[in-house]
């Protein structure tokens, strides 16, 4: 597996147009959304069905986390999942069962767009961190791989 590199994200007011960076995790991308900014506060937009890489069926925030506590630690086996740190901050640890990449999760204009058969973590959250996690499938307990060896297994087992 690759080093584990920490990202962060150069994010800031006046992009009119959500911009798509991929990254070197297999189908791993990060979106920047508009961000608009005027006297009366800041405003970031994105258009499920046009700007997102699916269409949500469910959505949930986690928040109130201790910094060192470890939250997702697992992959889904068809759930996609879209996370922006919509205040406060965290961190992303994400994996494709070669690389391994930490990104800063710290402005709302920001999201990482995880497909299926990615192992997620998220720590670090600041005080007032809210993680809202956008899913492309209802809640199915079948659908988590939660043993990082499984998740291996899996992983090599569909590359053969």
């Amino acid at each position: 597996m690759s080093e584990q590199k920490l990202i962060r994200f150069d994010a800031q007011a006046g992009k009119t147009s959500v911009q798509v960076t991929p990254t070197d995790l297999r189908g791993v991308n990060v979106f920047h959304f508009p961000w608009v900014s005027d006297p009366r506060g800041d405003l970031t937009v994105g258009e499920f069905g046009k700007d997102f890489p699916f269409v949500p069926k469910r959505y949930f925030i986690v928040f109130g986390v201790s910094p060192e506590t470890l939250r997702g630690e697992h992959a889904h086996k068809q759930c996609h999942q879209f996370l922006i740190c919509a205040q406060g901050s965290c961190n992303a640890i994400v994996d494709d069962g070669v690389v391994r990449r930490e990104f800063v999760l710290d402005n709302p204009s920001v999201g990482i767009y995880i497909p299926p058969m990615i192992w997620g973590t998220q720590y670090k959250y600041s005080k007032d961190g809210a993680l809202l996690v956008f899913a492309s499938d209802y809640y199915d307990p079948g659908d988590y791989i939660r043993d990082y060896g499984e998740f291996l297994d899996a992983t090599r087992a569909r590359d053969r």
